[in-house]
């Protein structure tokens, strides 16, 4: 069922509507998959590896927040020193190869440009299914980069190629969007309390 399916007249009501499909929709993550992104991300941020995110839209700025919450956050208090690139930030190439190739291959061509053995990729896509989304993806399957697709909707073609797929079973953008977030956030605080010793968590605020 879609949300909203009514006309709300109490914005009270919507949110708490809202919640409950957010609560709803968080509750549909597979753990198993949520573990095998931790466990990638792990390894690539031991060895020194590089993390590239992207998206469209709101999913872009969960994409360049992860840059935040990826590299300063998990660093703090660890012994990890992640390396995050957002291809979401570099708007002077994401407006020339979409002005002079294609807005399609905005994401691929930076993968292209930059990407290399022991490197992940992090795509955040509501729908799976925008094709510089599923072209970034493709070019990770082909080149032996880790892919983890976050997608909500039906999951569209990110979601059959990916190596991980983090899919949020929910039919409202916010919501789905929101749970991406959430999921970053637990992403960037389970690696990074996984580093720390345990006294020093007590003392911290994630």
């Amino acid at each position: 069922m879609t949300f909203p399916d009514r006309k709300f007249t109490d914005v009270a009501d919507y949110a708490t509507d809202y919640f409950s499909n957010y609560s709803a929709a968080a509750a549909t993550v597979d753990g198993d998959k949520l573990r095998q992104a931790a466990d990638i991300l792990t390894k690539v941020y031991s060895a020194g590896g590089m993390v590239y995110s992207c998206g469209n839209g709101g999913s872009a700025a969960i994409a360049n927040h992860l840059v935040c919450d990826h590299c300063k956050l998990v660093q703090t208090d660890t012994d990890l020193k992640p390396r995050i690139y957002s291809l979401s930030a570099t708007v002077e190439m994401i407006t020339a190869i979409g002005n002079d190739i294609s807005y399609d291959d905005v994401f691929v061509y930076q993968l292209k440009s930059l990407a290399k053995a022991g490197d992940a990729l992090i795509t955040i896509s509501s729908s799976g299914d925008s094709e510089n989304i599923v072209r970034a993806v493709q070019w990770g399957k082909d080149n032996g980069i880790p892919v983890i697709s976050m997608t909500g909707f039906s999951g569209g073609r990110s979601a059959s190629i990916t190596d991980v797929n983090l899919h949020v079973d929910a039919e409202n953008y916010g919501v789905i969007e929101d749970v991406h977030q959430s999921l970053m956030h637990i992403l960037a605080q389970y690696v990074r309390q996984a580093h720390m010793d345990e006294e020093v968590i007590q003392q911290r605020k994630f």
